[in-house]
């Protein structure tokens, strides 16, 4: 199963690398792009419920999760290594006051590893940040293209964390993510003769940032059993507020667009932002805290909410500045759970499907037009085992809506699917035998 999981890696690592794109919505445009969800297919089909772990499943959003005492299958010393890999396809359809359009995109979301060591545990993979991948365009009242806008990019981290078993009831754990990527926004501008007639060159401005640096993530999970069928669970995170490097370039350029609107460069030049104080930057991320609490049956059911406080107004960069958007505190809801028909069935390869649904309401931070862009989503899925030592695969499926048609904004109605493998192999047994 290991060459299995490195052959896995080496996928999602070239897709990193090829700097996927994974959204299409409009208000990537703003910060550093549309953040992405932390989480595996198991959490966002529970409305991103993050409170529940067991030991047969990764939880990206919680360090301690990583430690514990986990299944016994064939001995006492038997210990499964966790793994994960997820993936989505995500459509949208974009509204206006006056227009329509669709946007499909897909995208390599997690990969991770997670091994046993006594009363440690040790989590490490690759996860998206935010995601960058917009085309806009501006006209006048003569149905004229005035300008032209369109980014992609985004930023990717690096994660390894340790958990410790505390106590029988209580866990705790450290994450550091190293943050790295790059974003480019383009700008292009329509000159129109007094006849209304375009001109042969067009403007065109580049900006790009390559960002890096480090961020930590704390948390705690306490479990209880409070009576002989129904277990609570709690948990707590913060992030703290992290500062990334920004290196930046801007290009200014004379170009001519042909019919198919393939590009070319007249004459361009590089603008001196060392001369500004703009060559390299600060980027400041928001502190997050999160909690959650939820009952239910071991290996039946479970019922869960989360709430989520992100300090978005803490969010600056010299380099991005939009007159039109500002950032406020965000905040999100999430309620879910799953239940099992019964886990150990023989009988019934569906009694053993592990059936989620859930729904999350969230402000997103960003201000638009004095607008605040909110987002909805409605989500279920199932889990269904394969192989042995109780891996499974599980898809999970969302609707939402995000924004508005309010004051010349864009309204997303959005449908996702989203794919995952949740793998468990021995990490030790002892020999029987010499």
């Amino acid at each position: 199963m290991f060459k299995k999981f490195i052959i896995c890696a080496i996928v999602a690592c070239s897709a990193f690398s090829q700097a996927q794109q994974g959204t299409s919505s409009p208000y990537s445009f703003y910060g550093i792009g549309s953040l992405k969800f932390k989480g595996t297919v198991e959490n966002q089909s529970m409305g991103g419920l993050s409170v529940y772990t067991d030991s047969i499943h990764i939880n990206l959003r919680n360090p301690a999760s990583f430690a514990g005492k986990n299944l016994s299958f064939y001995n006492n010393e038997a210990r499964p290594v966790k793994y994960a890999i997820g993936t989505s396809f995500s459509s949208i359809k974009l509204k206006t006051n006056t227009a329509t359009d669709k946007a499909e995109n897909s995208s390599v979301d997690y990969l991770a590893l997670v091994l046993p060591m006594g009363k440690f545990g040790f989590g490490f993979g690759l996860i998206p940040f935010s995601s960058v991948g917009y085309k806009l365009q501006s006209r006048n009242t003569d149905d004229q293209i005035q300008y032209r806008y369109r980014g992609e990019g985004g930023v990717n981290e690096v994660f390894f964390g340790v958990g410790y078993q505390l106590h029988d009831n209580l866990k705790i754990g450290v994450d550091a993510h190293y943050n790295f990527g790059s974003i480019s926004n383009t700008n292009i501008a329509f000159g129109y003769n007094d006849q209304g007639q375009l001109l042969q060159y067009q403007s065109r401005e580049v900006n790009r940032s390559n960002i890096g640096g480090f961020s930590f993530n704390f948390g705690l999970a306490f479990t209880k059993r409070i009576s002989n069928n129904l277990e609570l669970m709690a948990t707590a995170t913060y992030t703290p507020l992290a500062n990334l490097s920004s290196e930046n370039t801007s290009q200014f350029a004379t170009i001519s667009i042909d019919s198919t609107d393939k590009e070319f460069v007249v004459t361009s030049s590089e603008v001196d932002l060392a001369a500004l104080n703009l060559a390299n930057t600060n980027l400041t991320l928001p502190s997050k805290t999160s909690f959650g609490i939820g009952i239910g049956r071991p290996r039946k059911w479970f019922a869960g909410i989360d709430y989520t406080l992100l300090n978005t107004s803490e969010f600056s960069s010299n380099f991005i500045s939009i007159d039109n958007a500002s950032f406020e505190d965000a905040s999100s809801i999430s309620i879910g759970g799953f239940f099992i028909p019964k886990y150990d069935s023989f009988s019934s390869y569906f009694k053993r499907v592990v059936y989620r649904a859930g729904l999350r309401l969230e402000q997103t931070g960003l201000v638009v037009n004095n607008e605040s862009i909110d987002e909805l989503g409605i989500s279920f899925g199932v889990g269904v085992p394969v192989g042995r030592l109780f891996s499974n695969a599980n898809i999970g499926f969302e609707i939402g809506q995000r924004g508005t048609t309010s004051s010349n904004l864009v309204q997303e109605n959005f449908f996702n699917v989203s794919l995952s493998l949740s793998l468990n192999d021995r990490w030790f047994e002892k020999r029987k035998f010499n």
